[in-house]
Order: structure tokens, then C-alpha cells, then sequence
């Protein structure tokens, strides 16, 4: 993804003003890398579902682990997103030129999301009735809010975050009361960008549709607090991983416990009888959008506890997912696409022409997929197997020609 860079030049390169850098190199955390190639990984399993007529989780235990696994990648791409506006930070002499890259990198990202990503999900050019604000388009907002938060210390930046992280379900108790009232009120739209989501219709019952998926909190509280543990990544190792497990583990209780009793953090209870998926599933079946306090604690928890195990970690699994993680933008602009296209061929091994849903208004404004359509498991497993192999090709290529850029650099 764009923002989930290091040590690495951005796939955008900023303005001369903006490159300006120290001349010390600085090793790349291993873990990080390897980390953000395995949820990328995992990212692309959900997103062969969208194309494959499979529900978002349930009523079966395989299909509700096909989704369920994948809420991973979200929270660690944001957060990691934070971490490399730090470390690029200290790259540069000039303290203001990470909020004048910031500012302008966001809004760049969500034009990707409103354009080229657009059509991606759907290869159709509906544009005056579709667009989806989606996770780049909220990293690329969130980034420029931080344009504003980076001028503070890293600790109090991560404090902010993490009080967002944590105080943003008070609202629980009335947002169907806060929903009913904003629908009705002419700022209503901008509740739902920061963070109601859900369908915007500006222009009335024949107009756009604006679906926000990602809204802006509490997804800015985890980029900020990504930004603090940036400068945890530049601590002496051992240190570093004592925190990582620290942190881990503290979250991971923090969600059981909460969770357990139901006490906060989360709109929904588990297990209530009356649900399309049964009580031990509901249990892990948390809010992702807006992502409650505990998504956040159930999905980034346990990566802290991989930090320290994934430094160690060698051999070629290993540095497959390295290959995915050091090119991260590339990887989400040319895995959609990719995978639509594989559908696509599926669709004419299995019947013989181009299904005409998988033209529709993906992943949010498609209708249900026509009868005899929906693929079993093992497809879909096959496809991203396939769509896996033919990335990691593209990927290693590209980040071949980034290090020629850089003179041979890691």
C-alpha cells in the first residue's frame, strides 16, 4: 500500500523540497516487513471472496475464518502506515517537510482510491453513481489530519491516538439515536466520513453513491499511535521486543476481558441466540466499521506478540513475505485488478461467457450473485494460491528496479 513504506523511496516521489534526507541509513526492522507482507497476503484472500459470490463471514465455521482472518490487515496497515511517517520523519533536515509530504501524499491516495481503484473493483465507469472510500482513502485523509499532529512529540502523538482508540465507543449507548438525527441533518454526510460510514446519496435518490467503508475514526487513532511505535522500531532490539510483547499481551487481555463480560468497546454482545452465526463465533465476530475498540484489540494484540518472533524469523517463506512488504503499494494497486481479471477467466472456464455481476458496482453496491454463480471454498482458495504466485513475481521484479533507483540500496 502507498503509505505502509519505510526505508524505502515512496512509489510517489515527493517534491525536491520534500526529499530532502539525511545521508545515514538506517537498517530496516526485518519483522516490520515480513509482518506487512503477511497480512497483505491475507488481505488478498478477502478480497477474492468479494468476486466470489461467498457471504462476508458466516454461517459456517470455513467461511466465517475465510473473512474473519483477513480483519487483520486493515488495523496493521494503518497502523504501520503511522510508523513509516515517522521514520521518514527523521530522515529529513527540515521538520516541516514530513507535514508538506503528508499533505500532499493524502489527498494523492484518495484520487487513486476515486479513480483507478474505482474501476479496479469494478471495470465499469459508473462513476456518477459509485464511488467507495475505502481504506486508501482513508489512510490518505488520516495522513493529512497527521499533517497537523506530527509538529508534537511522538509520545504525545501516540497518547492522542490511543485515547481515540479507546474513547470513541462511548458513543455506543446512543448512536441509534445519533445515526436517526444526523441522517436528517444537512451535515450528516460529514458525521458519516468521520465516522457513522455507511451510504451517502448528495444529490438525491438518482444521484452518486458514496460508500464509506473506512471512516476517519478511529483509523487516525491507530496512525498516530503507529507513529509513536515508529520510534519504538528504533530502540535496541531487545527493548523493543520486551514492549512488543508487553503491549500484546495487555491488549489481547484487555480484549478477552472486555469481550468476555461485554463490558465496552464494541456496539455489538455476543452470544445472543438470535444471530446467523453461532454464539462461539460471535465471540469473535466484532465491529469493523467504524472498527470498535475491540476489532482493534482482537486484530493488532497478537501481531505486537509477532513482532518479536518474525525478527528471527529466515528461510523462504520468510523472504516471500519480505518481497510483499517492501513494495506494499504496488502490490494493493496491482492485486485488485489482478484478482477481478481472475474471476473473470473463471467465469468463462465455468460457463463460457463473462458473468455480467462481475461488472457491477463492487464491493459494496453489488447486487447478490446469480444462482449456480457462488464458487466453493477450495476455488476460492485455488484462485488466490494462483493470484499469490503471479504477485510475488511482479513484486520481486519491481522491487528489483527500486533498489537500482537507490543505487543498490536495501
Amino acid at each position: 500500500m502507498a503509505t505502509l513504506e519505510t526505508s524505502a523511496s515512496p512509489a510517489v516521489s515527493p517534491s525536491p523540497a520534500i526529499a530532502v534526507s539525511l545521508n545515514v541509513a538506517k537498517p530496516r526492522v526485518a519483522s516490520v516487513d515480513i509482518l506487512r507482507g503477511m497480512v497483505m497476503v491475507l488481505m488478498a484472500i478477502d478480497h477474492v471472496r468479494v468476486f466470489s459470490g461467498l457471504p462476508a463471514g458466516g454461517p459456517s465455521p470455513g467461511i466465517f475464518f475465510t473473512r474473519w482472518i483477513t480483519h487483520f490487515c486493515a488495523p496493521w496497515f494503518i497502523f504501520l502506515a503511522g510508523s513509516s511517517a515517522f521514520l521518514r520523519g527523521e530522515k529529513l533536515v527540515n521538520k516541516g517537510a514530513l507535514p508538506r509530504y503528508l499533505l500532499l501524499r493524502g489527498p494523492a491516495l484518495v484520487l487513486v482510491e476515486l479513480t483507478f481503484l474505482r474501476f479496479a473493483w469494478t471495470f465499469n465507469f459508473d462513476y456518477a453513481h459509485y464511488m467507495l472510500a475505502g481504506v486508501i482513502w482513508a489512510i490518505g485523509w488520516c495522513m493529512v489530519l497527521m499533517a497537523g499532529l506530527v509538529w508534537l512529540p511522538p509520545r504525545i502523538v501516540g497518547i492522542i491516538g490511543v485515547i481515540i482508540i479507546f474513547g470513541h465507543n462511548i458513543v455506543d449507548p446512543f448512536r441509534p439515536h445519533l445515526i436517526d438525527v444526523l441522517r436528517h441533518s444537512p451535515s450528516g454526510w460529514i458525521w458519516q466520513i468521520l465516522y457513522f460510514g455507511g451510504f451517502i446519496q448528495p444529490r438525491g435518490d438518482n444521484g452518486m453513491i458514496v460508500a464509506v467503508l473506512y471512516s476517519l475514526i478511529p483509523w487516525v487513532g491507530v496512525m498516530a499511535a503507529g507513529y509513536w511505535f515508529g520510534a519504538l522500531l528504533r530502540a535496541e532490539p531487545a527493548r523493543r521486543n520486551r514492549i512488543c510483547y508487553v503491549i500484546g499481551a495487555v491488549a489481547v487481555a484487555a480484549f478477552l476481558i472486555l469481550r468476555g463480560w461485554n463490558l465496552y468497546g464494541d456496539p455489538t454482545h455476543w452470544g445472543t441466540p438470535a444471530g446467523r452465526i453461532p454464539p462461539a463465533l460471535s465471540f469473535l465476530n466484532t465491529t469493523k466499521y467504524p472498527a470498535s475498540l475491540q476489532f482493534l484489540l482482537m486484530t493488532l494484540g497478537p501481531a505486537f506478540l509477532l513482532v518479536p518472533l518474525l525478527e528471527r524469523a529466515r528461510g523462504a517463506v520468510a523472504n516471500v513475505l519480505t518481497v510483499f512488504g517492501r513494495v506494499p503499494f504496488f502490490y494493493y494497486l496491482l492485486h485488485i485488478p489482478l484478482i477481478h481479471v481472475a474471476a473473470i477467466l473463471v467465469s468463462l472456464v465455468r460457463t463460457g461467457r463473462v458473468e455480467p455481476w462481475l461488472l457491477a458496482n463492487h464491493p459494496m453496491l453489488n447486487p447478490p450473485a446469480p444462482p449456480g454463480y457462488t464458487w466453493s471454498l477450495w476455488l476460492l482458495y485455488l484462485v488466490w494460491a494462483i493470484v499469490t504466485v503471479v504477485l510475488y513475481f511482479a513484486c520481486r521484479w519491481w522491487a528489483g528496479r527500486k533498489r537500482s533507483n537507490r543505487g543498490g540500496s536495501a
